[in-house]
């Protein structure tokens, strides 16, 4: 039994893992076409998503934003075999709003909703891979009071109050079909077939026998999004921005095991049965992320911005996951991931072709902290190659609307290997199979976000 609840708590490590695959980058339509730059920018109310001291530079009374974003990745497993299989992603919609206002010249305040994290992958069910992942879905969100301050002419800071919390389902197989073959053959050949009124020669092929669905709501978690910008020269300015570290606690998440047909779930619910809408808790981390900036104006009309981004991804260590059933307490585990830290490069120019017209180009380039000895196609992590394109048309005065697209392609991950536990292997030995399996595949991911936004000001 506590090989099959391991098996079922390894599944689990995707509930944190996923979050450096879905790691959202539209915080803003208008700075997505510049490669998602804006640390070192005065954005008004939308420097409150990439710096808060930015906001205190800006002369409006009211300014008021949002946007929504279409993201629709794709991946591609081919297998050693050469066989290829791909994902059928669904489209996730992260938004964005803002609104600051201004209480006194230097001074402004606001709040921002944001998705900091947000997207899915649904690999097919009966993929070869299914053990591993089959789909998996998250979402957080964020509500951020801010304050901004501009305490001499050419120097702002800012604070803001992360208030996070988010839910993620995932699926898994439990039982794959060749063990499951492997166990019917031994039945066939022992008369155990008949016994149970099986007939014989009774096979599942690529049928995913038994299937985990493992869904989870977190608590609400804290942190604070602090900033400084300072102007060297009226047209070059930069600015550094820090997030902290958040905990998304998953305190009392279900698993439920659905089987493939009535045989799957007369031979295996009586072992799986324990596990059958257990509840358990886990801990995503939001690791802290150091963000540098520069926006530069060479003349009136152009703006070229570059940011630096350090996310924090080796305070992601291990995953502890905890059963509530005091029963199941002994099957607690505490499963290393060893993640590093990671670095995103941004750039972005921004054209004013017209009193109403801007004109945006970026590129950002995101390295993955997935090491290739623990690579699981829940979050095939790659590095990742995003140019983009945007602009903002202004039919009245003060009113914008924003338009953004990023093409995100992924570098090739060729020959990514993960082991994993095989549950009826390792629980018959009779089956002559090995307890523990190597799944191999060369992964590619390549995802097209669109991006639409509508701000105000005066």
């Amino acid at each position: 039994m506590k090989k099959i609840v391991s098996t079922v708590l390894a599944a689990t490590v995707a509930l944190a893992a996923a979050a450096e695959g879905y790691q959202v980058n539209t915080l803003s339509t208008k700075q997505l076409g510049m490669g998602h730059t804006g640390v070192g920018l005065k954005l008004g109310a939308e420097s409150m998503l990439f710096n808060p001291a930015g906001m205190a530079f800006s002369e409006h009374t009211l300014d008021v934003t949002a946007s929504v974003s279409a993201v629709a990745p794709k991946a591609t497993a081919t297998l050693t075999d050469g066989s290829q299989w791909s994902t059928h992603a669904p489209v996730s919609t992260p938004v964005n709003a803002a609104a600051a206002f201004r209480i006194i010249p230097g001074l402004q305040a606001g709040v921002a909703f944001y998705t900091p994290y947000g997207s899915g992958i649904e690999w097919l069910d009966n993929w070869p891979g299914a053990v591993l992942n089959q789909r998996c879905t998250l979402r957080a969100f964020t509500v951020q009071p801010t304050v901004s301050w501009r305490i001499i002419p050419g120097l702002s800071i800012g604070a803001g109050l992360m208030v996070t919390w988010g839910d993620v389902n995932l699926d898994k197989g439990l039982v794959s079909a060749s063990s499951m073959d492997a166990m019917l053959g031994v039945l066939d050949a022992t008369g155990g077939s008949a016994a149970l009124g099986l007939p014989t020669g009774y096979r599942y092929g690529t049928i995913t026998p038994a299937s985990v669905n493992l869904d989870g709501t977190t608590n609400v978690a804290f942190g604070y999004n602090i900033g400084a910008m300072y102007d060297i020269t009226p047209r070059l300015t930069v600015g550094v921005n820090f997030r902290s570290k958040m905990n998304l606690t998953v305190d009392a998440g279900i698993a439920s095991v659905r089987y493939a047909d009535d045989v799957a779930q007369g031979l295996l619910q009586p072992a799986l049965g324990i596990i059958n809408q257990a509840n358990f808790r886990a801990t995503m981390p939001a690791p802290y992320v150091l963000s540098f900036g520069v926006g530069y104006k060479p003349t009136d009309r152009w703006t070229v911005a570059l940011d630096a981004q350090l996310t924090g991804w080796s305070a992601y260590r291990s995953l502890d996951v905890e059963f509530l059933d005091s029963k199941l307490t002994a099957f607690d585990q505490h499963i290393t991931k060893d993640y590093r830290n990671a670095w995103a490069v941004k750039a972005g120019v921004q054209y004013a072709a017209t009193k109403r017209l801007d004109l945006r180009l970026g590129l950002m380039v995101d390295t993955t902290p997935v090491r290739d000895t623990n690579y699981n196609p829940e979050t095939p992590g790659t590095t990742k190659i995003d140019p983009s394109v945007g602009f903002s048309f202004r039919p009245v005065k003060g009113l914008s609307v924003d338009f953004a697209l990023m093409y995100v392609a992924g570098l090739n991950a060729n020959d990514r290997t993960c082991t994993y536990s095989d549950l009826l292997a390792a629980s018959r030995p009779e089956l002559g199979l090995p307890a523990e399996r190597t799944f191999e595949a060369s992964y590619r991911i390549r995802a097209w976000t669109p991006s639409l936004g509508v701000s105000y000001a005066f």
